[in-house]
């Protein structure tokens, strides 16, 4: 079991940055046994894959979308996770979820598992 715990989301004019982080608390395995992952969705949209990292950090995956702007990190030792966004646009906008699974590609199974969300808002 792990839970996951966002935090950074806010309000940003186009062109900002924002760094999300989702803490972890697991119990069972240890943190550095998940591949983590970022998705997000937007109102009225389904929710799409972000950015995806392995369990050492020494690979990571990244939406088209987002590639170039945004850099997903962790740190074991702290049981976290991050999101820097730069450049933001408008259609970054969404609520970004943490993910902890056995894929780092955004590939989703039944017994992952998510954290409740973070609302990020780029306005134009």
């Amino acid at each position: 079991q792990v839970q996951l715990v966002e935090s950074g989301g806010g309000l940003v004019q186009a062109g900002g940055s924002l760094r999300l982080s989702c803490a972890a608390s697991a119990s069972g395995r240890t943190f550095s046994s998940y591949e983590m992952n970022w998705f997000r969705q937007a109102p009225g949209k389904e929710r799409e894959f972000v950015a995806g990292i392995s369990w050492s950090g020494g690979s990571t995956y990244y939406a088209d979308s987002v590639k170039g702007r945004f850099t997903i990190s962790r740190d074991n030792a702290k049981n976290t996770v991050y999101l820097q966004m730069n450049s933001l646009k408008p259609e970054d906008t969404a609520v970004y979820y943490c993910h902890a699974g056995s894929s780092w590609s955004g590939v989703i199974h039944p017994d992952d598992f998510w954290g409740q969300g973070t609302q990020v808002t780029v306005s134009s």
